[in-house]
């Protein structure tokens, strides 16, 4: 019998997609424990088999007919996360925390962008009337900017088709469904077969799409990791909705490099780009205090200058206390122990607390040497010398060891203005500025020893 229809009951995990006969406690896919629900299928069986056109083969050194160009957004940063602009036919995701600023971004971008004919803004978390207050918050002018609030995707992609926009937003993928899979709108099933439809799409018609996408509670995009793998270009929105700036990180493209990042400030009138993240977080942060040390990051592909504060004090209870906020706990329990054990500093009878400014967390070791400057200046009571900036991964033995990219760092530093920037003896050369503003150490003794880096602070 051709066409007979076939049920299939199946348990999938909604957090990686694992698909099981019967139901499963734990995922042994992603470890995650009671993500598993019940999903029903229709498979069909047909006894003709379809037969398509064979694609044809090409060389690999043969230049292909077409060359991809890019669209500017007309925001700089964004433009710089991209690689460059938007691909056509590139299907880009974006995600991050509720509230954080992905739909205002968005807006912002359609608004902005340097492209020929309508965008489309897709909803179906929010009504016309809620966008359209936004964007007048937000200043938009453009014209060229339509609304639907459809949710089914094959209505979606035949008003996509009909209408030929030249970029579309959805917003958020976790809304749209399919009415052939049996599950709710935001279903492991339906995702992937939305998402699969959707990049089916804009390859054929090469028409860019972004989808916003939730995130769940450990920042990842919630739904399996196969969307990161379909999709062409992933998009992390970061930052504390308690402080003003946001960072737009790049972790997957096709079409330009990864890492890289881009910096904006959160405020009344919407986003505005940081082009020069260092002096804005350096323009009124003078180091005169105890606790404080300026380290030198990287970035993305270019590096800038932040404050790293420690606060050291005496334990009220039997156990002192652990706090970091910016960076890991585990790498600030790893630092104290390598001051405690190397260089005899007592933080066991003290409660330490640590804090990047700006709300930005530092997840790379070349902070290491800052942070550690930053907790002695702190439990000892003394200013670290005005215009310092330390560089350099600290070792089980309290040896300071050099770091990638280790000329740009300096050179920022340089650019800046600052007076003195230490490094690590056994990092490689670095070209010589003539400002003799370099000095080189080999372990953080090194640095407790010179009666220069103390200075005490009036009481």
């Amino acid at each position: 019998m051709r066409g007979r229809m076939k049920e299939q009951v199946l348990f999938v995990c909604q957090n990686c997609g694992y698909e099981s006969v019967k139901w499963l406690g734990k995922c042994p896919e992603c470890q995650a424990w009671s993500t598993f629900s019940e999903e029903t299928r229709i498979r069909k069986k047909d006894e003709a088999k379809k037969t398509g056109r064979e694609k044809p083969v090409v060389r690999l050194v043969d230049r292909p007919e077409e060359s991809f160009s890019r669209i500017s957004t007309g925001i700089g940063e964004l433009d710089r996360t991209l690689g460059g602009g938007i691909v056509a036919g590139s299907v880009i995701m974006i995600g991050g925390d509720p509230g954080i600023g992905k739909s205002t971004l968005m807006l912002q971008m359609l608004d902005t962008l340097k492209a020929k004919g309508e965008a489309l803004y897709v909803s179906g978390e929010e009504s016309w009337t809620q966008i359209h207050m936004r964007a007048r918050r937000l200043g938009i002018r453009s014209e060229q900017i339509s609304f639907s609030p459809e949710t089914d995707v094959d209505a979606l992609l035949s008003l996509l088709t009909r209408t030929g926009p030249s970029v579309v937003v959805i917003d958020s993928i976790q809304t749209l469904y399919n009415s052939a899979v049996d599950s709710i709108p935001g279903n492991v099933s339906q995702l992937r077969t939305c998402t699969g439809q959707i990049v089916a799409f804009a390859k054929e018609q090469q028409v860019p799409v972004f989808l916003v996408g939730h995130v769940t509670k450990e920042g990842n995009i919630a739904g399996p990791k196969v969307l990161e793998h379909m999709v062409d270009t992933v998009m992390y929105f970061e930052g504390d909705a308690q402080y003003d700036f946001r960072i737009l990180r790049c972790t997957k493209n096709r079409f330009g490099p990864v890492n890289e990042i881009g910096i904006f400030r959160m405020g009344s009138e919407g986003l505005a780009e940081v082009a020069n993240p260092s002096e804005v977080f350096l323009s009124g942060e003078d180091t005169d205090q105890s606790g404080d040390a300026l380290v030198i990051i990287m970035e993305g592909n270019r590096p800038f200058i932040i404050k790293i504060q420690a606060l050291v004090t005496k334990t009220q209870f039997g156990m002192p206390q652990r706090t970091a906020t910016g960076i890991d706990h585990k790498r600030l329990n790893l630092l104290l122990a390598v001051l405690e054990k190397r260089f005899r500093k007592p933080f066991g009878f003290n409660d330490v607390f640590v804090k990047v400014s700006g709300g930005f967390r530092i997840d790379e070791p070349a902070a290491d040497l800052g942070i550690c400057m930053a907790l002695i200046s702190g439990l000892e009571d003394f200013v670290l010398p005005k215009g310092s900036a330390y560089i350099g991964e600290i070792g089980l033995g309290g040896e300071i060891r050099s770091v990638n990219r280790l000329d740009e760092r300096v050179r920022e530093a340089e650019r800046l203005g600052l007076r003195e920037i230490i490094i690590p003896r056994s990092g490689r050369k670095v070209p010589d500025s003539g400002k003799g503003a370099v000095r080189r150490a080999a372990s953080i003794g090194d640095l407790l020893k010179n009666p220069g880096v103390k200075t005490k602070q009036p009481r």
